[in-house]
């Protein structure tokens, strides 16, 4: 196996211990929650004034997809629909209580799930973090100009 195959077969292998280590508490914690609606919320948490293509942009889905989403979160009282007075047209969405609860567990989560893999991250120098995070930089610019060849506009339904 040549270099690159290692690194895409070790990004795989990371990316499936994380979420089978994670799975079971995150199902316990946030049961009848999938996984798609708590990245929703989370993002609506973050982002001021998120809407349907914000939101699809954000994800690669359709907008389609995210509105459906969307309405079941609705549904479960987690997020509300809210207009702009000066802009009618647009629909944006923002957490309810309920929404921010189910956030906040998530968010608790996340910070459990980093203090326990905190004894890596502590041994991590700066210089090591700059050749990572600029690795994925470029990977990442090289995968949305390659998406952008394939003329996919990831927010058309």
């Amino acid at each position: 196996m040549n270099k690159e195959d290692q690194v895409l077969a070790s990004f795989r292998d990371l990316y499936n211990k994380l979420v089978w280590l994670n799975k079971s508490k995150m199902e316990v914690s946030l049961k009848g929650h999938k996984p798609s609606e708590v990245h929703c919320i989370e993002y609506i948490a973050q982002h001021a004034d998120s809407n349907v293509t914000k939101l699809a942009e954000s994800f690669y889905m359709t907008r389609s997809a995210i509105s459906k989403i969307a309405k079941k979160l609705m549904e479960k009282g987690l997020i509300e629909s809210y207009q702009k007075p000066e802009n009618k047209k647009e629909i944006y969405f923002r957490l309810t209580a309920q929404g921010e609860q189910v956030n906040r567990i998530h968010e608790k989560l996340h910070n459990e799930f980093r203090e326990r893999d905190k004894a890596v991250f502590e041994q991590i120098t700066d210089a090591q973090y700059d050749s990572m995070l600029s690795f994925v930089e470029r990977y990442s610019r090289h995968l949305d100009a390659e998406i952008k060849k394939q003329g996919v506009e990831m927010t058309s339904e």
